[in-house]
């Protein structure tokens, strides 16, 4: 049968793309019909409802919690259709209170609910490369698991709900901290008139050695910031975490900090572009 797919910025466009090469049949619904058309998906469903009642499992691959809460309960959303047998698959970063009423509300109509944000951006999801962590009913992920591994290489399972958001808000602390770690040092180097290309393939042989860094370097020695992770994505990913500090009543010290830098590119009107660009913030 058939896949869903609701979402289709960078990286959900690369996923549901990777499936399609993996021989699965994708379906999709978009807020704006023509643009899923315009990126190749030929079958554009009208409504959320309409694509779960064609599909036993639905990706979403959202902005935020925001945009998945209105996806199933706004008119003729994934909650208003029969979920009975039905699984949606949610690869969104969402926020960690969020996904527990997600898990509830899908649950209440009979349907399964998998939180699994996904770990890496375009070019690993193109390859299958990314890492999911996932949590929801064991069951349920066990009869997923074969898809999720169309995309993912590396897949951890943590039963509890809301626990595979939380792990994600943390991965993203150490991928903003360490991508605004990268850039200062790229601008400091050639402030010493260090080549950019010797300065980063020097780091990445020391102690700057890191997916980050292997992911960047051709992005900032090109200076080409078209958009795989954006500054508002890990803005809001950043401020999802501060949030969970707070709940557990313990301070954040270099993520207040990173959050702010990526605040300030949002600010400058860069939000759209990849978090790499933050390298332009130590380089003025």
């Amino acid at each position: 049968m058939a896949i869903g797919f609701i979402g289709l910025g960078n990286l959900g466009s690369a996923i549901a793309k990777r499936l399609e090469c993996m021989s699965e049949e994708v379906k999709v619904w978009n807020r704006t019909a023509q643009k899923a058309r315009d990126k190749g998906f030929s079958t554009v469903l009208d409504t959320p409802k309409e694509l779960i009642e064609a599909c036993n499992v639905v990706f979403m691959c959202l902005f935020d919690s925001n945009g998945v809460r209105s996806v199933l309960t706004q008119e003729n959303g994934l909650l208003s259709a029969n979920l009975e047998g039905k699984t949606i698959i949610d690869l969104t970063t969402n926020h960690f209170k969020d996904v527990l009423d997600f898990h509830t509300l899908v649950q209440e109509k009979g349907g399964s609910y998998l939180e699994s944000p996904v770990f890496g951006s375009v070019v690993p999801a193109s390859k299958g490369e990314v890492t999911i962590v996932v949590s929801g009913e064991q069951s349920v992920y066990l009869t997923c698991k074969p898809l999720l591994e169309k995309f993912g290489a590396n897949i951890f399972f943590l039963p509890t709900p809301s626990t595979a958001s939380k792990m994600k808000l943390i991965n993203n602390l150490c991928l903003g901290s360490f991508m605004a770690t990268i850039a200062e040092c790229a601008a400091l180097g050639e402030a010493c008139a260090i080549e950019k290309k010797d300065l980063l393939e020097i780091l990445g042989m020391g102690g700057g050695k890191s997916l980050v860094l292997a992911a960047k370097a051709q992005k900032l020695i090109d200076e080409d910031f078209s958009p795989h992770f954006s500054n508002a994505a890990i803005n809001k990913d950043l401020h999802c975490l501060q949030d969970l500090a707070y709940s557990l009543n313990r301070p954040l010290y270099t993520a207040s900090l990173t959050k702010e830098l990526f605040a300030k590119m949002k600010m400058l009107g860069k939000g759209e572009e990849d978090f790499s660009s933050i390298y332009q913030l130590f380089k003025a």
